[in-house]
């Protein structure tokens, strides 16, 4: 996974009146959490923009003018209600012997053979949570979507599991292929969806039937 540098500054006061003359100065209060005992840091707001204004994942390599670097993520930030400035940052510090969870995005790749007839993608989730070594943690998850047809589904338990696993159960919906009405139907969608409709026929006619029989019983 691509890491970025941010550059702090160990912070020897945490008081409200010196986290306000911080914010005035540009600089955004943080706090790394994880190891022995948590630290207080300071960083320029603009040193967060790669971080915070993007779709992708990254893990982040603090480095305070003290000369201590440590490896970390992302785990919560707090932004001005009106501003939209942001106000603090918390981090999470890694181990490479310890599993972090981590949100990490989904990539479409490939044409869908259902799109291409007329269907509509719905991107169901954006992005899944994994959890992991820091070593395995991918920069994205890639799902080709082009054998999907209209109809199909793409489930959390027909992604590889091997170097990481997700925390979502294994029927989680990912991305599907809806019907719409300039959909064109190929013969093989087209079979697919009359045994599909003639199963749930099949199925509320004996669910009609049972409590008619049961009442004769009676």
């Amino acid at each position: 996974m691509k890491s970025i540098t941010i550059n702090g500054s160990k912070r020897e006061s945490v008081g409200k009146k010196a986290t306000k003359a911080l914010r005035n100065a540009g600089e955004v209060p943080c706090v790394l959490y994880g190891g022995d005992k948590p630290v207080h840091f300071s960083a320029p707001e603009l040193a967060f923009s790669k971080l915070v204004y993007t779709p992708n994942a990254h893990t982040v390599v603090i480095a305070l003018d003290n000369g201590d670097t440590m490896d970390a993520v992302l785990q919560d930030i707090q932004f001005h209600p009106v501003t939209d400035r942001i106000l603090h940052v918390d981090f999470y510090q890694l181990f490479q012997d310890k599993e972090i969870a981590m949100d990490i995005p989904i990539r479409l790749v490939g044409n869908s053979r259902g799109v291409k007839n007329g269907g509509v993608l719905r991107r169901n989730n954006r992005k899944l949570r994994v959890k992991a070594l820091p070593t395995n943690l991918p920069d994205f998850i890639e799902i080709d979507i082009t054998p999907m047809k209209i109809g199909s589904k793409f489930y959390v338990r027909d992604l590889d599991q091997e170097k990481y696993r997700f925390l979502h159960t294994d029927n989680t919906v990912v991305c599907q292929i809806k019907t719409a009405r300039t959909a064109i139907v190929d013969d093989e969608d087209e079979e697919e969806l009359e045994e599909g409709a003639e199963g749930a026929a099949e199925g509320a006619a004996e669910g009609a039937e049972t409590p008619a029989a049961e009442a004769t019983q009676e």
